[in-house]
């Protein structure tokens, strides 16, 4: 297989760590200032084909960008063959009818075009760089369409990315974070497509019939969005979206996503023989259309959203050193995606700490943040947008964010307005109404090999989850 697909796969593999919070940081803490750059103008079409299409005509670089997302993620999974949706990413430069793999990597190389992707629980993508000459631009994105609706899925290559998958779960799962993560979204979204989690059994259950028939139920062209930034005029735009689709075939809409079911508050332990315990709280947070959508972005910057001028980073590392990094995120989703706060310190620390955290938390839902907190937030928000959309490619990320979840055209062009227009009041609001103690998950992975935690650690854990060794989910 190409090195861009395994590169894909196994990078899904640490999704908590690699991909959810790349995600929040990249989709749900975009920046925007009028000042300091002008938000790109986007054109938006539907195709014959039922594609829905959002074009950035730029001319700086002689480049184009294209994302196509599908509503093809891992919250489709069948919950005996987790994995299926990012196994069926992956493998899809792995072989067409015309080409095996190593043509596909001969013929991107020929060309200059990069082909990736990816897949999250909402979404898989297939995403394509190259120039924007004609001959090169055209050979890209024929190719781009023909792994997208003629893939083979080699046998041989299946057993060997399923090997290599399951080799790399059962790696990942000796490790303290990689347990944690699984612990906490298998706890705060119990009973929800969300909560799935791969296990080597059920990567070693996906047969290739199961990629062919998840494709074929899948990756339909009513059910792509297509991003297009570069140079290109809306002419040209037109006819690329038009070759990337028209093979494809029109498939069921897909079912909407049940919202997630709040948790009762539970704290978690998880056996580990590290010296560093890792620590995770949260809930499900926010959608992506979301009516307090700015005033929790807005508020989480000042709770720990903000590095070293977030309120846990202060309280938790700079006067009482329990941590060298403590974050607080939102990750809006399709439903509810996740409201986490992270940190790792040592086993014998990690009820003080765990308390500093809750404090804190409690103290900011309740008071919300000073007049100045506020500002200082706001300010760095607006004031950033020049360095989010500073290239094609980032601006591809937003594009292709924008049309999936089919928000507002004008979104990157109200956003600094809307982050401005935050009030404290409605931070306060926002927080106590949705950050709730009844539903606050904690999970402690590990701590257990620092000589000074003895006996405590075990002592104030509301659960326990099995040791590494045993049988156990893969990541999402």
């Amino acid at each position: 297989m190409p090195m861009q697909a395994r590169t894909t796969f196994s990078h899904l593999i640490t999704r908590a760590q690699t991909l959810t919070l790349p995600f929040a940081l990249c989709a749900g803490l975009l920046t925007a200032s009028a000042t300091a750059q002008a938000s790109p103008t986007i054109e938006q079409w539907t195709t014959i084909d039922g594609a829905r299409v959002q074009f950035v005509e730029s001319h700086a670089l002689p480049m184009i960008d294209i994302q196509v997302d599908f509503a093809a993620g891992s919250a489709l999974d069948p919950a005996d063959k987790a994995g299926l949706a990012a196994l069926t990413r992956a493998l899809l430069d792995a072989g067409t009818a015309e080409l095996d793999e190593q043509a596909i990597a001969d013929r991107s190389a020929d060309i200059g075009a990069r082909i990736g992707g990816g897949t999250e629980e909402d979404r898989s993508s297939l995403s394509i760089r190259s120039l924007s000459s004609p001959a090169e631009r055209d050979a890209a994105v024929a190719l781009a369409a023909e792994l997208l609706s003629r893939p083979s899925f080699p046998a041989e290559v299946l057993k060997r990315e399923r090997a290599r998958a399951i080799a790399g779960l059962n790696e990942a799962l000796t490790q303290p974070a990689t347990l944690a993560n699984r612990r906490f979204s298998a706890a705060i979204y119990a009973g929800h497509p969300y909560g799935g989690l791969r296990t080597p059994d059920s990567l070693a259950a996906i047969a290739r019939d199961d990629l062919i028939a998840f494709h074929r139920a899948h990756y339909g062209a009513n059910r792509a969005s297509i991003a297009i930034v570069g140079d290109l005029d809306r002419a040209a735009a037109e006819r690329l979206a038009l070759t990337l689709t028209r093979d494809l075939p029109r498939t069921a809409a897909p079912e909407p996503l049940p919202a997630p079911a709040m948790p009762a508050a539970a704290t978690l332990h998880i056996p580990h023989p590290s010296a560093q315990a890792h620590i995770l709280l949260g809930q499900p947070g926010m959608a992506r259309e979301d009516p307090d959508y700015f005033p929790l972005l807005v508020g989480n910057y000042v709770l720990g959203g903000g590095g070293f001028v977030s309120r846990l980073t202060s309280e938790v590392r700079e006067k009482r050193g329990f941590a060298y990094s403590v974050y607080s995120y939102f990750a809006p989703q399709q439903v509810a995606g996740p409201f986490q706060i992270g940190l790792q310190t040592r086993g014998g620390q990690v009820d003080q700490a765990l308390q500093v955290v809750r404090d804190t938390l409690d103290g900011f839902v309740a008071d919300g943040p000073t007049d100045a907190e506020l500002q200082a937030a706001k300010d760095n928000i607006v004031n950033g947008f020049g360095l989010r959309l500073d290239s094609n490619a980032k601006i591809l990320g937003y594009v292709s964010m924008i049309g999936f979840y089919r928000l507002p055209l004008t979104w990157l062009e109200t956003y600094p307005r809307a982050v401005a227009a935050v009030t404290a009041d409605q931070v306060r609001d926002a927080f106590a109404r949705r950050i709730r103690p009844e539903h606050l998950v904690t999970v402690i992975a590990g701590g257990d090999g620092d000589g000074e935690a003895g006996a405590a650690s075990g002592a104030n854990a509301g659960g326990a989850e099995a040791p590494a060794a045993a049988p156990a989910g893969a990541e999402r």
